[in-house]
């Protein structure tokens, strides 16, 4: 078998899950509160089941001083040994919830770091991995993946390694107080539940796998309709939405009605073998007490044993379900956080030192898709304290080079620097602290307009804060708002207009205070009076600033120190604005298309 075969396998049994989730129950190193406390939690649970299986020998001594039959285990008399089995009851339930509040940090604890891990894991995930990946999906992967985690640590340890502790002692038991008939009896019962329990539910832990992925289906539709919320007004869409989302419901029905079906079946193959056992025993001490072998509380005390384990092993069908339920869900977590990073710091990568701010492109080669290329050997300079505008066609490769200056890609071939130091050598977030983004839509968090300038600084004053927001020309639109720089946004910012948006977004990156400026279509998006206002606030931004300006209108860029036009992947053109008109080339023919446009217009 080989190594994928093996990690197939074992994501299958769930010993993959098991073995991750180990250290944050039993830390390899240090943490030693966190080893005391699952210790104690354990001696606990054995007093728990110790008193557990003590309780009916109590309940049976009861019975037969009463009936006049036998000698008590204790020399107490009826009341007391009432008593004494009510106290017992007690100390049971008083164990087990002792145990549950000691355990209960550990279990917060390892719930709070893997959730934690696996958020952060997700943002250190690429670029190429989140445009291809469903949010709504990743939500309810991460949802169940936590909750799995959350009902493994309470049930697996508290269920049903007690649950086979409590079946031993009870053996144990019957086999001194009574004959191997009895415990050949109940091992046998035991064994065929848990036979057809582990069975069945396997075979439903395949629909619940069906219906949890048409749960996620249905659930990225609906999410997916409502941030599409206008596309579907546009072009009155609703009822065909609420067919698409209705069709996937359907599906969901079907595996749903399937798992109910599968879950009675279960229920009452369960309840079969349970009874057949329990009435099997409990004729075996009825011949028994009729021949003067056993005494009526050795009858009840059976019947006690019997009703004691018929409880559990109801539960362990259900827990089992949901364990096995919770590995899958658990799993699937977990191959999130196996999914690699395909930009990742190297061993030894130091810290971005900025002077100037000069960025090169050497032969730059790279493709989103091996086969396909989208810059071809580009090679290029934008001095320190400079304005370089890259325009071309639609797919020519302009916002790729953006990309691949925020190292959300890798170049394939070729380099980029700052300053003469390979991004590849220095560590992500000293590059990413170095560079301020515009981009083409700015998206906002849904919170107030201070919370969303100042996510450009973590910590910034409400001086720093109004400080960036006149340098973006939006301080008096705040301040004349009834909530001021309260005023909520909403979903995506939706409720600021498109120049609105685009001045709070070049405000948190002023506030940001970055040396390397990257303009990607910042006013693309905008009306011409819009991208005017804006036009000045982004000459006010770039100034003692190397500044990228990726520009599908020329007159945004027309004041650049040097324009560079791509074609194909490839540097078609270079040069200033006058220049490259004078060269009567390629930039010139675009112009004189936009000119005409406007004219038009």
């Amino acid at each position: 078998m080989n190594k994928s075969s093996i990690r197939y396998a074992e994501r299958r049994s769930g010993m993959r899950t098991l073995r991750k989730v180990a250290p944050y129950i039993w830390p390899r190193k240090g943490h030693v509160w966190v080893k005391r406390r699952v210790v104690i939690a354990l001696l606990l649970l054995l007093c728990s089941k110790l008193i557990a299986v003590y309780i009916p020998v109590l309940y049976r001594d009861a019975v037969d001083v009463l009936a006049k039959e036998g000698v008590p285990t204790l020399a107490l008399g009826a009341v007391g040994l009432t008593v004494a089995y009510g106290v017992a009851r007690l100390l049971n339930v008083g164990f087990q919830q002792l145990r549950d509040v000691v355990f209960a940090p550990v279990a917060q604890r390892a719930l709070r770091r893997l959730a934690l891990e696996t958020f952060r894991h997700i943002h250190r995930l690429s670029m190429r991995y989140h445009i291809t990946r469903k949010t709504g999906g990743l939500s309810r992967v991460i949802e169940r993946g936590v909750k799995g985690v959350e009902f493994l640590l309470r049930f697996l340890i508290f269920s049903i390694g007690p649950l086979f502790l409590e079946l031993a002692l009870v053996a144990i038991i019957l086999t001194v107080y009574f004959d191997a008939w009895y415990l050949l009896i109940v091992g046998g019962t035991i064994a065929l539940y848990i036979w057809f329990t582990f069975a069945v539910t396997e075979w439903r832990v395949q629909l619940r796998r069906e219906m949890n992925d048409q749960d996620t289906d249905a659930n990225q539709k609906a999410i997916d309709s409502l941030l599409n919320f206008e596309t579907v007004k546009y072009f009155g869409a609703e009822e065909r939405e609420a067919a698409r989302y209705d069709s996937a419901m359907r599906q969901y029905e079907v595996a749903a009605l399937k798992t109910s079906y599968s879950l009675a079946f279960l229920n009452f193959g369960q309840s079969l073998l349970i009874t057949s056992g329990l009435v099997g025993i409990m004729v075996l001490a009825a011949l028994g007490v009729q021949a003067g072998k056993l005494t009526v509380g050795d009858f009840v005390m059976v019947n006690a044993y019997m009703i004691q384990i018929t409880v559990p092993l109801n539960f362990l069908g259900t827990v089992y379900r949901e364990i096995r339920q919770a590995l899958v869900d658990m799993g699937e977590m977990f191959d999130l956080l196996e999914q690699p990073e395909e930009v990742s710091d190297r061993t030894g990568a130091t810290e971005l030192k900025i002077d100037g701010g000069q960025i090169e492109l050497d032969d730059v080669h790279f493709g989103y898709e091996a086969d396909r290329d989208i810059l071809r050997g580009v090679s290029l300079t934008v001095p320190a304290g400079q304005t370089v505008a890259i325009v071309g066609a639609t797919g020519s490769g302009k916002s790729t080079i953006g990309r691949l200056l925020f190292r959300f890609y890798d170049v394939t071939a070729g380099a980029m620097r700052i300053d003469g130091q390979d991004l590849r050598d220095v560590t992500q977030s000293s590059l990413h602290a170095a560079i301020g983004v515009v981009p083409q839509d700015t998206v906002l968090f849904n919170d107030t307009i201070r919370y969303n300038i100042a996510y450009g600084r973590d910590g910034a004053t409400q001086d720093q804060i109004e400080a960036a927001a006149r340098a973006a020309q939006i301080h008096d639109f705040i301040a004349a708002l009834p909530q001021g720089y309260d005023t909520p946004v909403g979903e995506r910012g939706l409720k600021l207009s498109g120049g609105e948006k685009q001045r709070v977004g070049i405000a948190r990156t002023l506030l940001k205070d970055p040396p390397i400026l990257l303009l990607d279509e910042a006013t693309s998006a905008l009306d011409t009076d819009t991208e005017h206002e804006i036009k000045d606030a982004l000459a006010r931004a770039g100034q003692g600033r190397t500044v990228i300006t990726i520009a599908h209108r020329l007159s945004t860029i027309a004041e650049a120190d040097q324009i560079v036009v791509l074609e194909k992947g490839e540097i078609a053109e270079q040069g200033g604005h006058d220049e490259l008109l004078a060269a009567d080339g390629r930039y010139a023919h675009l112009w004189q298309l936009q000119q005409a446009d406007q004219t038009a217009a």
